[in-house]
């Protein structure tokens, strides 16, 4: 600014009648003007000497109006350059930023994924598995099982009690294993057979008897040997209602990858006069990754774990109605009732083996 005022005054001095060094500064002075493209004092390079001096007296405080092809671009220099100014002083130096300058928020009416129908229903299983895990040592029982074999023949219903002891962890060992007794009471033909098996013991076997006259035939087999597992859709050491609400949530977190799914909760409903929940699956569709048509989970109220499941497949026969594949009811339940070794050994001389 100070260089304009003064190449202003010099003009102003020549158009006077200044001295001859005036003169050639007033000469320097237009050379720099032709050389550069815009001059704040003179950017059109068509002012005459009047227009010069009438600049410089209103630089200087006159009283004349500066001429309009002077006074516009001038204008517009200064503003550009205060503008520059504030935009460098506004914009804070990389250590002085608290916080990412961008960001990327979720928009608060983004749709969320929809609930699978199974979500409330995995979730009641998990807080059930979690209570028997924590509050369930042991338990005598009633149970009563039927089961659909590979071949589709359903086969008679089968009634025994049961002694089981769920297995109890501490820093990742076992201090109490999974144990079971069985006693059978139906049908006939199985009444008296007696069953013992200790996780982790007696090389992973289970000791058995058979009913009748055959008592006397004894052995140790391999749980999932085709023995053991002859009429039997699943080994002995899946019986037991911690392993049957671990299946379940198995399952149910399987057949949650496909959306064809119905769920019902009903409360209110009663096995053996015991108050329970049921839930109710439905696929309505026969699709080769769902294992059946129709199943029903009871949660009893009070021990808060399932005592009853049953499962159905899709219609084959004429009557359109769904058929069983298997089912099982947990019923006259004791809680932990301190069950030891003893319950759990063949030379226990309440037992027959």
């Amino acid at each position: 600014m100070t260089g304009n005022l003064y190449r202003a005054e010099k003009a102003d001095r020549y158009a006077s009648g200044g001295s001859a060094r005036d003169l050639g500064q007033a000469g320097d002075l237009g050379t720099n003007r032709r050389r550069n493209e815009i001059d704040p004092i003179d950017p059109g390079g068509d002012c005459d000497d009047d227009q010069r001096k009438e600049t410089s007296l209103m630089m200087y405080g006159g009283n004349k109006r500066l001429g309009a092809q002077s006074c516009i671009p001038f204008l517009m220099v200064a503003a550009v350059l205060a503008l520059v100014c504030r935009a460098e002083e506004a914009v804070p130096s990389r250590e002085a930023l608290t916080e990412p300058v961008y960001r990327v928020t979720r928009s608060v009416n983004e749709p969320k994924a929809p609930a699978h129908p199974l979500d409330p229903c995995l979730c009641m299983a998990e807080k059930a598995l979690q209570h028997v895990q924590a509050n369930v040592d042991d338990y005598t029982c009633m149970v009563r099982k039927q089961e659909r074999m590979e071949n589709g023949t359903l086969l008679p219903a089968e009634t025994f009690f049961a002694k089981i002891r769920n297995r109890k962890m501490q820093n990742g060992k076992t201090i109490v294993p999974f144990s079971v007794y069985l006693k059978f009471t139906e049908p006939a033909a199985a009444r008296g057979r007696e069953v013992v098996y200790v996780e982790n013991a007696n090389n992973g076997k289970l000791y058995a008897h058979e009913a009748g006259m055959k008592r006397f035939m004894k052995a140790w087999l391999d749980p999932h040997g085709p023995i053991a597992m002859r009429n039997n859709r699943y080994p002995l050491t899946d019986i037991g209602v911690e392993n049957l609400t671990s299946k379940l949530i198995e399952r149910g977190s399987r057949d949650r990858q496909h959306a064809e799914c119905e769920v019902k909760v009903i409360p209110g409903a009663k096995i053996n006069g015991r108050v329970c929940t049921c839930i109710q699956v439905m696929h309505p569709e026969h699709r080769p990754y769902f294992d059946f048509h129709v199943a029903r989970i009871f949660l009893d109220d009070e021990f808060g774990f399932p005592t009853r499941y049953e499962a159905h497949t899709w219609p084959t026969s004429g009557t359109g109605k769904p058929e069983l594949i298997e089912e099982y009811t947990y019923y006259d339940v004791q809680v932990n009732v301190g069950l030891t070794d003893v319950d759990f050994d063949p030379s226990n001389s309440s037992y027959q083996f």
